[in-house]
Order: C-alpha cells, then structure tokens, then sequence
C-alpha cells in the first residue's frame, strides 16, 4: 500500500512540475510576443504566440493577441479565426468584437482590393478627367457585403457594452462607412 501510494505521490508531483514548467513557457512566450509586437514585429509574435496557444489553448489572451498581432500582419483571416476562438472561450471580452470588427473591414477590403475588376472609362470632357468604374466580381462582392455586415454586427456589440470606449467616434465612423458600401453595393444589385 505504501508503495502504490508513494508512485502515486510521484507521478502528482511530476504532472503538477509539469503543468508549471508549462505555465513558464506560456508566459515567456507570450511576454515576448509583446516584445515583438511593440517592435511592430507582427510574424515574429504570432509565431510566438501559436507556439503558446500550442501549449496553453485555453487562454483568452493569447488568442486575443493572436488576433492583433495578425491585424498588423495584414493577416486577416488568422485573425478572424484567432479572435472567434477567444470569443468561444471568454464571450463577454468585448475588446474582441472590437478587433473582429477591425480584422473583418480589413479582410473585406484587401478581397475588395484584390478582386479581378472590370474597369470602364468615361472621359469628363468638360473637366478633363477620366472617371474609371471599377465592377469587383459578383462572388468576391457578396464576400466583402457578408464581411462588412458581420463587422457592424461586432462593432456595434462592443460599443453596446463599452459605452465609454475612447475609440467610439472611430468606430462609429467604421460602422457608417462599412454601411454605406453595403447601401452602394445593394444598388448595383438592382
């Protein structure tokens, strides 16, 4: 009996040492993730911060982070992905609403961007200018509408419950230009 309780005392010990050696490594990943980021080294803390998220899945920080340091990478789609699975796991951190707001403007835009276009010229004779006309495909258009609509969807929640956020006016102006793409875009629809 004693010896059976002695390997179990040991075998405690060593998952305990374990799941601490674990929390260090989290930790120092993610301090030099900040680190990066305060560098504007945005792949360099990513990397750091998947190796964290590889060890420790279960903090709403780290993914969290992810999701920023993914925005400043012009990674749109990781950070979306990062952010929604923060959100699974602390739903009422309403910064990441915030930042899904962000990553999905983004990420609508850069689609927006680089989308194959048709371009017409008209010519303004009276001012001389060409006006060019720019027609993103039908797939790619419906694809940035959905992400600009979840996008005021996410902004609009985070500003519901932070009602004193200082970026409100920002926000709001993201809200009000992401709608008035949709209403111009819902036009050319019919």
């Amino acid at each position: 009996m004693k010896k059976a309780l002695l390997i179990v005392s040991i075998l405690f010990v060593a998952v305990i040492s374990t799941a601490c050696i674990n929390n260090i490594a989290v930790q120092e990943l993610n301090n030099k993730a900040s680190e990066y980021m305060q560098k504007g080294d945005y792949e360099s803390a990513m990397n750091r911060l998947q190796a964290s998220l590889d060890l420790d899945n279960t903090m709403y920080e780290t993914y969290y982070n992810l999701g920023v340091a993914a925005i400043g990478a012009n990674k749109y789609d990781t950070a979306i992905e990062a952010l929604e699975n923060g959100i699974k796991i602390k739903p009422d951190y309403y910064d990441f609403y915030y930042s899904l707001g962000v990553a999905q403007i983004g990420y609508a835009d850069d689609i927006y961007e680089k989308a194959e276009v048709e371009e017409t010229a008209d010519a303004d004779t009276e001012n001389g200018h060409i006006n060019i006309k720019r027609d993103v495909a039908e797939v790619n258009k419906l694809s940035v509408v959905e992400l600009k609509k979840s996008a005021i969807k996410n902004l609009k929640k985070y500003l519901d419950n932070t009602p004193n956020a200082s970026e409100r006016e920002n926000v709001e102006e993201m809200i009000k230009q992401s709608e008035e793409f949709i209403e111009e875009n819902s036009k050319k629809e019919d």
